[in-house]
């Protein structure tokens, strides 16, 4: 991985960027309450950057503040020469992704609130800002250009993946078209449509590839075909059987 944070050590880099990935995957395999749950320990990483920053001493790992909430409002207090993104915008952005974490019924039990899809989705989405954000600023790039290298972050694990920009390609073509299937599946953090995957793996029968690769994976619960819908979410199993067998396969 390229050092993205500039003067950030190496460290808590990586352990912010594997926060960030936990999130990521447990979004994708539905686990609603460790993505959260997740999210707040990015906040801890994510903080101990921002005060390191300040203080030109940065933490050998990150830590938890006896008080989140005041820790991350004194960085409001910090001199204005720190810029609005450290000092207000990415501390508040902290405080709330904290709160969800605290009192949404994340690791609690018989609070008022169940973790859900919708608070996953709000984890997920603040969680990418607050890492772009943190990419901006430290590597010293545009909006845009630091969003594109999150999500590269996002896809470095499935490298066998080229987004030409029109179509997502796997690239190792000793694989079945199973496994193919499930390395497009696995690269994405959405489900994909039956469509999509055909035009990206150029299979030239689509009732054939229905029959023969969808509807068995689905029955084997690699993944989860939508017979009405036509859109295709890989399962735990799928992951699994992707982390452990696709990709050691495709880089031996």
């Amino acid at each position: 991985m390229n050092h993205l944070l500039g003067a950030v050590p190496q460290a808590l880099e990586k352990e912010l960027f594997e926060k960030f990935r936990e999130i990521e995957r447990n979004f994708r395999e539905r686990r609603w309450e460790p993505a959260e749950l997740n999210g707040g320990k990015l906040c801890e990483v994510a903080y101990c950057i921002l005060r390191g920053h300040i203080d030109s001493n940065f933490p050998v790992k990150s830590y938890k503040p006896v008080n989140f909430y005041e820790a991350c409002q004194k960085l409001e207090k910090e001199p204005a020469s720190w810029g609005r993104s450290i000092r207000i915008q990415l501390p508040r952005i902290l405080i709330a992704l904290y709160e969800i974490r605290n009192n949404r019924n994340v690791g609690h039990v018989g609070g008022d609130v169940d973790p859900n899809h919708m608070d996953a989705v709000c984890v997920l989405h603040m969680a990418k800002w607050m890492v772009a954000e943190l990419v901006r600023i430290f590597h010293g790039v545009s909006l845009p250009d630091a969003t594109a290298m999150v999500e590269a972050i996002s896809e470095r694990e499935v490298s066998l993946i080229w987004d030409t920009g029109s179509v997502r390609r796997v690239l190792d073509n000793r694989l079945s078209m199973l496994e193919k299937t499930l390395v497009l599946l696995f690269g994405s953090t959405q489900p994909l449509s039956e469509s999509d995957l055909i035009k990206s793996l150029e299979h030239s029968n689509p009732s054939v590839y229905r029959r023969d690769v969808l509807r068995r994976a689905h029955a084997d619960r690699l993944l989860e075909y939508g017979v009405d819908t036509k859109t295709v979410r890989i399962s735990p199993l799928g992951i699994r059987r992707v982390e452990t067998t696709i990709l050691s396969k495709a880089q031996a």
